[in-house]
């Protein structure tokens, strides 16, 4: 689940993870790649979102954790769901996904005092060629922005990476909306805008933990919020993907805890 961008004019704490506790977000990062694993498995023509969060749950309960989204700061599901040109937070409904549609999931889970948090998008059956350009852009902007999760490197490095590959693919990245830091709290410091400038921001250490998630758009970068409250829209009606993993940064390199095991 992304965060909002705050306008803070200060830098707060980051909080560095020892090798114990990186273990024990890793755990709830597992179930959190299983869970979605599992639902995009579900993805077909015909299926509700609610029947989506519903498993979501179902799932979770089996594995001993608990959905982190249910509400957080009042949202009332375990899923959420984000359709064609809905950005993120998209709230699971009766609605039936049809061939063409695209959906993100987004899912988190707090087990043993950890969360984990991450997210996809599908295609439901055939989609257009443009759609499949989108996911895939947006997935290689992802792996882009991890490979500059480096100790030494700065905050803006894995920001420049997210915007350079979705810009020179003729997309545009969401501004109000950023990942994330992550761990005993599900929104942790820094944000992590999916734009920006290498060399500047924050310098990554050994120990910091984020949620890294892009969310790019077919269209214009602006976006606005539904009278729900929660979902947030492309401006322009065009499609929207996001994708996410929470990533700890090592000495090693960059580790995707929630890749599964």
């Amino acid at each position: 689940m992304s965060d909002a961008v705050s306008g803070k004019g200060f830098i707060a704490m980051i909080i560095l993870k020892r090798p114990e506790e990186i273990e024990k977000i890793k755990a709830s990062n597992v179930i959190v790649s299983e869970i979605l694993k599992e639902l995009k498995e579900k993805i077909r023509p015909g299926i509700t979102t609610l029947e989506l969060n519903r498993h979501s749950e179902e799932l979770a309960k089996k594995k001993g954790a608990k959905p982190a989204f249910k509400g957080y700061r009042g949202y009332p599901f375990a899923l959420c769901t984000s359709v064609n040109s809905e950005v993120v937070h998209g709230m699971p409904s009766s609605r039936v996904l049809k061939a063409g549609d695209i959906v993100s999931l987004d899912f988190g889970a707090h087990y043993k005092g950890y969360y984990g948090d991450a997210a996809l998008t599908a295609p439901v059956g055939h989609v257009t060629e443009e759609a499949m350009r989108l996911l895939r852009t947006t997935e290689m902007s992802l792996y882009d922005a991890i490979s500059q999760a480096r100790v030494g490197n700065r905050l803006g490095d894995i920001s420049a990476a997210v915007q350079r590959r979705a810009e020179a693919a003729g997309f545009s990245v969401v501004r109000d909306f950023v990942g994330h830091g992550i761990g005993k709290d599900l929104h942790e410091e820094p944000q992590i805008p999916n734009y920006g400038t290498s060399g500047r921001g924050v310098e990554l250490k050994d120990g910091m933990v984020f949620a890294i998630e892009p969310m790019v758009n077919a269209g214009t970068y602006k976006v606005r919020l539904l009278d729900d409250g929660w979902t947030v829209v492309t401006e322009d009606g065009r499609l929207s993907a996001h994708f996410e993993h929470t990533v700890a940064i090592t000495r090693e390199g960059p580790v995707i805890l929630s890749a599964g095991n």
